[in-house]
């Protein structure tokens, strides 16, 4: 493993001096201005942060064309091994999402264990922190109709927590109190994950095999993406995540990372060592806690692994470009958080090595934004030293002695950025057959080019994104913990909501590009690969989120995946459901207070609902504020009560009860309380 990282580091300091040796070449050619020390300064992070990820997928292709790496934790199952399996608890954290379609992965789950003979040893648990009434009964029916109609009662179990404390990490770890000591493992999935039995029965195998594993993470593949963004960022991570999971296995080994989901725990030492403390010097809790948990379990002397070859794990992506960053708030304000735990005791080299790049994900946006402002400064000041509209190339200390440094340096950085997609689309096109799991090989060329111009003008978008998160964070101001838009409503993205996420941007972008095409026309054309993105920011989401324009790039092969041209069964038995689910009525057509009236006017949604709760007996003042809800919900319908104050009656076994009593007793049945 110490060679293995040698090598890695050391390509990443080689190819950053070499980078940073050009850099230096431009700018102190007449001698070094302020302005061109702060971008030789800031050049190097930026560029190491560039070379970091180039000799991960170096180092992938590398034991890619060695025929697999002999390290890997997957090599340590011999070819038709037995199963060993144990008890694992499959536990799924949801907040308010679409219940049919996490108790439909939850079925579709079931029955690939099932088949595949691994049932007994594996108990569901949907982890509710839902606070939306209608989802909250929503969820308690979903669970009672699907036990009924897979016999699930006994393996599939439902809980939701009264005080959504911590979020998710909280949800888990509730979870491992109450119930840890009776499972060996567990596996953690999102409300969007699905994974076939094989996989399943192959991770518990695996941890049984390596008693030192603590965290055996998979690397999950998107499908289901109906938009052309989803599909292009299904497309992209399908054919382009091969080099970089295999190099980061290169050098991680045993000292990998933990994403949160879709991965297997060993419950024991999880419990023991993954505690999560405050932020240092505040009362916050610690939000992206999967990179601290992996570091903490590491910390302890347990391993970490990633099996990155390890096939049927899944997920989906967010369904629009504006989707994806209001996942990113709140990832960055998580991910800076990390900034306090670099230098933590007993961390690991590898863990902080993790932590840094979560940050450098986020930091390195304003970073670049202040770099391209500086050299845009610094151009501006020699064009108006030399009383033209262009910049010099010819000076008295170019060490290169020629002047070709630009196209040097830019031909390098792009070569960094896109030489691992050419490699990768390369090896599609070689392989036998490969081609053909994309559509042919000139429906994956075409895919290929379509997805590497999509992400130049992606690029910095994301980048202007990214640095509004981390201002808005440094100012204090914090993302809110809201349900993941999982799908896009109607056909995408409108004029006005698109205006309103990318408004600043197109500014931005005009503004910057008329500033340089006056001033200094040679710096307007390098920089019209960034300025492309955020001009065009508005038109490029609107077409992106259009699931008329994805379907249309399906019928016509482009950005397909092996999962769509041949999906394993537990995906295509999903998308059938799926559809179903999401070709049914939409939410916008669901009565309002649908659920809450259905707990107190139906006998058997009530029944399932009572019996789901805990027997408590409030004060008297808390028993005094639920009557007077009841009276007014009784005289003034359900819109008279906020969220909160459902919550608080539901929550009530005796208030329901109560209620659904006096509804049935009015003349006539129970009443439905509909306006």
């Amino acid at each position: 493993m110490k060679r293995r990282r040698f090598f890695f580091c050391a390509g990443i300091v080689a190819l950053t001096t070499l980078g940073t040796a050009l850099m230096a070449d431009l700018l102190w050619r007449d001698g070094l201005t302020g302005i061109e020390l702060a971008m030789l300064f800031l050049f190097p992070i930026l560029f190491g942060h560039i070379a970091a990820g180039f000799c991960t997928a170096m180092a992938g292709l590398w034991v890619t064309a060695r025929g697999g790496d002999s390290r890997r934790i997957t090599a340590s199952l011999a070819p038709g091994e037995e199963p060993r399996l144990a008890s694992t608890a499959i536990v799924i954290p949801v907040f308010n999402e679409e219940a049919r379609s996490v108790f439909e992965r939850v079925r579709v789950l079931f029955r690939s264990l099932e088949e595949k003979g691994g049932l007994p040893s594996f108990d569901f648990f949907i982890l509710s922190d839902s606070n939306q009434p209608d989802r909250w009964i929503e969820e308690e029916v979903a669970w009672a109709e699907l036990g009924k109609e897979i016999g699930g009662f006994g393996h599939v179990f439902y809980r939701r927590r009264r005080q959504a404390i911590n979020r998710k990490a909280g949800n888990v770890a509730d979870f491992l109190r109450r119930w840890g000591k009776n499972y060996r493992y567990m596996v953690v999935l999102d409300a969007d994950s699905v994974m076939t039995g094989d996989a399943l029965v192959t991770l518990v195998t695996l941890m049984e095999k390596n008693p030192r594993a603590g965290i055996i993470q998979t690397a999950p593949r998107l499908v289901y993406g109906e938009t052309l963004y989803a599909r292009l960022q299904a497309f992209s991570n399908r054919l382009h995540s091969a080099l970089f999971l295999a190099g980061a296995n290169y050098w991680e080994q045993g000292e990998g990372n933990y994403w949160g989901h879709n991965a297997i725990i060993r419950v024991r030492p999880f419990m023991e060592h993954c505690a999560l403390p405050p932020v240092p010097g505040s009362a916050r809790s610690i939000l992206s806690h999967d990179f601290v948990e992996a570091a903490l379990i590491a910390k302890a002397g347990w391993e970490v692994w990633l099996a990155y070859d390890l096939e049927g794990s899944y997920e989906e992506s967010p369904p629009t470009l504006i989707d994806s960053a209001k996942r990113d708030l709140r990832w960055c304000d998580g991910n800076l958080q990390h900034t306090w735990l670099l230098t933590a005791r007993g961390f690991r080299d590898a863990n902080r090595f993790h932590l840094l790049m979560g940050i450098m994900a986020y930091i390195s946006s304003p970073l670049w934004l202040f770099f391209l402002i500086l050299g845009m400064i610094d151009a501006f000041y020699k064009a108006a030293l030399d009383g033209a509209g262009v910049l010099r190339v010819a000076g008295k200390l170019s060490v290169f002695g020629h002047p070709f440094s630009e196209l040097a340096l830019f031909v390098f950085t792009l070569l960094l950025l896109f030489l691992p997609k050419l490699i990768d689309t390369a090896l599609a096109l070689g392989r036998r057959g490969e081609a053909a799991r994309y559509g042919g090989r000139g429906r994956l060329l075409a895919s290929s080019l379509l997805e590497a111009a999509g992400s130049v003008l992606l690029a910095p978008v994301n980048m202007l994104f990214n640095t509004k998160f981390v201002l808005i964070n440094a100012v204090g101001r914090r993302g809110s913990w809201t349900t993941q838009q999982r799908r896009a409503g109607g056909d995408g993205t409108d004029l006005r909501t698109a205006v309103a996420a990318h408004g600043v941007q197109t500014a931005i972008g005009l503004a910057w590009a008329a500033a340089s095409f006056v001033l200094v026309p040679t710096y307007f054309w390098w920089l019209t690969p960034v300025l492309a993105g955020p001009v065009f920011s508005i038109p490029l989401s609107i077409l992106l989120s259009k699931t008329s324009v994805g379907r249309g790039a399906r019928e016509r092969g482009i950005f397909l995946t092996p999962e769509e041209i041949r999906p394993p069964p537990e995906l295509a038995e999903l998308e059938r459901d799926l559809a179903a689910v999401r070709n049914g009525p939409p939410a916008a057509a669901t009565p309002p207070d649908h659920g809450f009236i259905q707990t107190l006017t139906d006998p058997y949604t009530n029944a399932i609902h009572v019996a789901l709760l805990r027997r408590r007996h409030p004060a008297p003042a808390a028993r005094a504020w639920l009557e007077g809800l009841e009276r007014r919900l009784l005289q003034d319908g359900p819109g008279s009560l906020t969220p909160r104050e459902k919550n608080a009656l539901l929550l009530d076994p005796d208030s329901v009860l109560h209620l659904h009593r006096q509804l049935w007793r009015r003349p006539g049945g129970a009443v439905p309380l509909l306006p």
